[in-house]
């Protein structure tokens, strides 16, 4: 049985490099397309681009962003922990299923090099969960009191929504970092998570404490669950090695794609909108007289968009793990704050004296 599953898997894993060297021949003219494209569905434009825009448009679409972008994140980490996905760029080299001929050439790039496994693609899922979100957000915005023009509007976006799907797709197969069904199940499950949190409304008056229990219980499980199995024998760090090893350029491994940089990355994130929602300065601004306002929240979302992109900027030091996953916390939770209680307070009072002294 386990040797039919595994030629199963072999067989599954050789068409996919095939669709790997298919694209990287016939369409290596769109080599820095595909390359922006891994670049942009990184969760972390959600947290510097998407999340500012949308809390000041409509605050439950931006709580509800780093919601879902967060748990489908953790999920993406266990259901790797669990499947063990092999990634094309390694999985060439070490395959057995070419041992009457020689190994398929695939090209490598700068973001091909994850140090985690493969299955279900993290890039898909926070992809497809983050636009099936926001897609879902500007149909609300956009109802129509005419069917033809809702109809319209309804294609429109959520072509748009598979448009992008398909080229997130394209784009980590092109760059080897993930076989197709591994974007394909990224992409279902994506979905799934953001429609499930459609109907959870609690997550939109959370308190503090909520926001706490929280992130104790996903980093607790997340380090239960490695230890658990390092006990026993499984190391779910496997894939570094594998990395190290054949990744064509040692300096195309990043720290910040190990699975524990982007579990505490991502609970950083969580941890400060719990703090920003429940400061003093998001009462005093953004329930404030001047929330109502567009101009208000205009300038507070421009302001963020401004104040993120220098803070992020500030790259934590690599050299001492901990200390880098522990200033990666630091710097994710000060991004809610920054964009719910730091910047709009600040606007506040500014408008509010300008006011005075008028």
């Amino acid at each position: 049985m386990n040797s039919i599953m595994e030629n199963g898997m072999d067989g599954l894993h050789h068409s996919g490099v095939q669709m790997v060297q298919y694209l990287q021949m016939n369409y290596k003219s769109s080599q820095d397309w595909f390359m922006f494209i891994s670049f942009a569905a990184d969760l972390r434009n959600t947290f510097f681009i998407f999340f500012p825009i949308w809390f000041h448009l409509c605050e439950s679409v931006g709580i509800k962003l780093i919601w879902v972008a967060v748990i489908g994140d953790w999920l993406n980490l266990v259901f790797k922990w669990i499947l063990f996905g092999q990634r094309p760029y390694w999985w060439v080299h070490e395959t057995s299923y070419y041992v009457n001929t020689s190994s398929p050439d695939i090209m490598q790039f700068p973001v091909t090099c994850e140090t985690g496994p493969g299955s279900p693609s993290g890039h898909a899922m926070g992809s497809s969960s983050v636009y099936y979100v926001m897609t879902c957000a500007a149909l609300s915005l956009l109802k129509s009191h005419t069917s033809f023009k809702s109809r319209c509007q309804r294609w429109c976006l959520w072509s748009f929504f598979w448009t992008v799907q398909v080229n997130v797709c394209l784009s980590r197969v092109f760059v080897a970092a993930h076989f197709p069904h591994q974007v394909i199940a990224g992409v279902i499950s994506g979905m799934l998570v953001a429609e499930v949190f459609g109907n959870v409304r609690s997550i939109y008056k959370a308190s503090l404490k909520r926001y706490v229990y929280t992130t104790l219980f996903l980093f607790s499980f997340a380090l239960g669950f490695y230890l658990v199995l390092k006990a026993v024998g499984v190391d779910l760090l496997w894939t570094l090695e594998k990395a190290k090893r054949w990744c064509d350029r040692p300096e195309w491994i990043h720290i910040d794609t190990t699975p524990f940089a982007g579990l505490l990355r991502n609970l950083g994130i969580l941890f400060g909108l719990g703090l920003a929602l429940n400061s003093q300065m998001y009462k005093e601004s953004c329930q404030g007289k001047l929330s109502s306002q567009f101009p208000f929240r205009l300038c507070c979302m421009a302001t963020s968009l401004f104040v993120l992109h220098i803070f992020d900027s500030f790259k934590p030091p690599t050299k001492v793990e901990m200390v880098f996953y522990l200033l990666s916390f630091c710097k994710s939770a000060a991004v809610p704050l920054t964009c719910v209680g730091i910047v709009p307070y600040c606007i506040s009072h500014i408008i509010n004296k300008k006011g005075k002294i008028l």
